[in-house]
């Protein structure tokens, strides 16, 4: 009908004709028809569960002007199967239309904030070039990092913390450097793990029981630790068997690709370094802390480093140390230094360790293990004799991203009485990981009630669940393991997840509200903070899934989109899945970038069906790799 047609008045004269109701009927099919063909011809809408007698099957939605137009019609399903394992390593899939190409073979193992040629331009005093230094716009990858020739998806978990394919991290060197200390060895087309270490010669198992021996291991009252340059994370292994979750880091050094082997093997690990900036974790997140042997001069600048370890360890909690210059008596000759330097050092950290008012545990062995104080009363009595270090003043003590060290103590929060515990008291695993966290209970954070978080654990399991009826593969076990949240708030999604045999990095970032890590470490999960406009601190191919809550519009305004997508590429792997949440206008514009990355994607409806504007963009990264012909 045309717009400017005059309207009769009589009530016949508006009752529609039947070649009027034809006409309308055809332009509505024309208006659907070109909305499918303006979108990529992918959306397309499926019969409800309910309808079906199941559960739904992964779709996508129509959004068109003419929704009232929209004639639903099944769509195929996405194929998030596995497909290049021991026996399909030379399968290839053939790629997706692309708009990126391939960046050169010499960037498969590129890391952005931790190139080794970018390093160079920054001072390697107090190994400040080894931080973080992420690359100017103009410098920026603009392609997708190759998987190298050959890749196959890693074994599942528990088989995984024991050997890896060789293909996919072709690194000889510490087989050769570290072999008599039995961290790593090549057998054929994998390496196998024996989980020795330098300090722990009997293997990783042992060294743990050793240490459960002299602190409580095994009750839930220790669920997150950290390990200061961990080497290929067997200590990290080795607990996440007995659930214990570890947060493993090295600097991207001469030992090469030590953090990506740790992930190849399914245990939590990130890059990073003791240098001058503060870790980025905030305070009071962790239950222990780890250093075997990993050559932190704990000593120097003030203590500098042993004040940072006091900053992120939860009152009451454990800082371990073996290796130099533990049992030096006995291990001078094959360390190759003095014993009086040795004793010299030992003396200094036992000094530093006493200014924080840490109290000596237990020395057996190889193995140091020194308690933070539950609260700073006396501490803050003693500081009155001596003044070094002082308490830190006006500084947030969870600030923690390009944040500098300073020698001052991160002072607890206040306490009436000697036997309280700072901050609140956790309960042990696995009760603290839905019990309301203390920073929460307490009102200390703004804005957030009990009743308000409660409610965030029930909405995540049943986002959780809708998950896995969309993902069939979600729910199968082995599967994924290496999980990532790109915007975790209070962690309700690896929460929900923490029956299953996988774990997630939460990963908080830094334009949203930074006080939610602390409660995501209250609930006995870890994590860290990012800003998406960056590169993440790890590897190439290093998650199974990624999962990407209102990140895009979070960063709308902030950075391209195609900057984040490039990273959430890079990080991860072949045939890996990634969940990106947000309104449906914002994901048909990610759908047309994703769509050129070798991607294949669908957009399917909100756990609370079709009427919510936020709906789900569900993705499969193909698999191709460094050699294929069809790039």
């Amino acid at each position: 009908m045309a717009v400017g047609a005059k309207l009769h008045l009589s009530s016949a004269a508006r009752r529609p004709t039947l070649p009027q109701l034809l006409a309308v009927a055809l332009l509505c099919s024309a208006s659907y028809l070109a909305g499918v063909w303006h979108h990529g011809g992918g959306f397309t809408a499926a019969p409800s569960a309910a309808a079906a007698g199941g559960s739904p099957s992964p779709v996508s939605i129509a959004t068109t002007s003419s929704v009232a137009c929209v004639s639903p019609t099944p769509a195929a399903p996405l194929d998030f199967a596995a497909h290049h394992a021991a026996d399909e390593a030379e399968a290839k899939v053939a790629p997706a239309r692309r708009a990126y190409g391939a960046c050169p073979a010499k960037y498969s193992e590129y890391t952005p904030c931790e190139d080794v040629e970018r390093s160079l331009r920054f001072p390697r005093d107090r190994l400040v070039y080894r931080e973080r230094h992420c690359p100017a716009e103009g410098e920026r990858l603009r392609c997708l990092v190759p998987a190298p020739k050959g890749y196959r998806n890693p074994f599942p978990w528990p088989a995984s913390r024991d050997v890896a394919w060789f293909a996919n991290v072709p690194h000889k060197e510490l087989t050769v450097e570290k072999a008599v200390q039995n961290w790593i060895h090549v057998e054929g087309d994998k390496f196998r793990f024996p989980g020795g270490g330098t300090m722990f010669p009997h293997g990783a198992g042992a060294y743990i029981d050793d240490i459960g021996n002299l602190i409580p291991l095994h009750d839930g009252s220790i669920r997150t630790a950290l390990d200061t340059g961990c080497g290929v994370a067997s200590w990290g292994a080795y607990l996440l068997s007995r659930n214990i979750l570890a947060m493993s880091f090295a600097p991207r050094d001469s030992h090469e690709a030590q953090v990506q082997f740790a992930l190849e093997r399914g245990v939590p690990a990130m890059i990073g370094v003791l240098a001058s900036n503060r870790l980025t974790y905030p305070a009071r997140a962790f239950d222990m802390a780890h250093c075997s042997r990993c050559l932190i001069p704990w000593q120097l600048y003030d203590g500098l480093y042993l004040i940072e370890v006091d900053r992120i360890l939860r009152p009451g909690g454990y800082w371990i140390l073996s290796g130099p210059p533990i049992n030096w008596k006995k291990h001078s000759k094959g360390w190759q230094r003095t014993r009086e330097d040795l004793n010299a050092e030992q003396q200094a950290i036992e000094s530093v360790a006493k200014s924080l008012c840490w109290k000596k545990i237990k020395e057996v062995g190889d193995i140091a293990i020194w308690q933070k104080p539950t609260n700073h009363i006396h501490c803050k009595a003693l500081r009155k004799v001596a003044k070094s270090p002082p308490f830190c003043s006006n500084k947030n003590p969870d600030a923690a991203w390009y944040e500098k060290m300073e020698a001052c103590i991160t002072p607890l929060p206040e306490v009436s009485d000697i036997k309280e515990v700072a901050g609140g008291e956790l309960k042990k695993w696995p009760q603290r990981l839905t019990a309301v966290p203390p920073r929460i209970a307490s009102g200390s954070f703004e804005g957030v009630t009990a009743e308000m978080f409660n409610e965030d654990t029930k909405l995540w399991k049943k986002r959780v669940g809708h998950y896995k009826s969309v993902v069939s593969q979600f729910g199968q076990k082995g599967r994924y393991c290496n999980l990532l949240d790109m915007n975790a708030r209070f962690g309700g999604f690896a929460a929900a997840l923490a029956g299953d045999p996988m774990w997630v990095m939460n990963m908080v970032p830094t334009i949203g509200n930074s006080t939610t890590l602390g409660v995501i470490y209250e609930r006995g999960l870890i994590g860290n903070y990012q800003d998406w406009c960056e590169g993440m601190s790890t590897y190439p191919r290093t998650y199974d899934l990624i999962h990407a809550d209102s990140v895009f519009s979070l960063y709308k305004d902030r950075c391209e989109m195609d900057t984040i997508l490039l990273e959430m590429d890079r990080i991860l792997r072949p045939e890996g899945t990634v969940i990106i949440r947000d309104d449906v206008d914002l994901l048909v514009k990610i759908k047309s970038v994703a769509d050129g990355m070798r991607w294949n994607s669908q957009i399917v409806d909100h756990e609370d069906g079709p009427l919510v504007r936020e709906k789900l963009l569900l993705v499969v990264k193909t698999y191709w790799t460094l050699g294929d012909e069809k790039q």
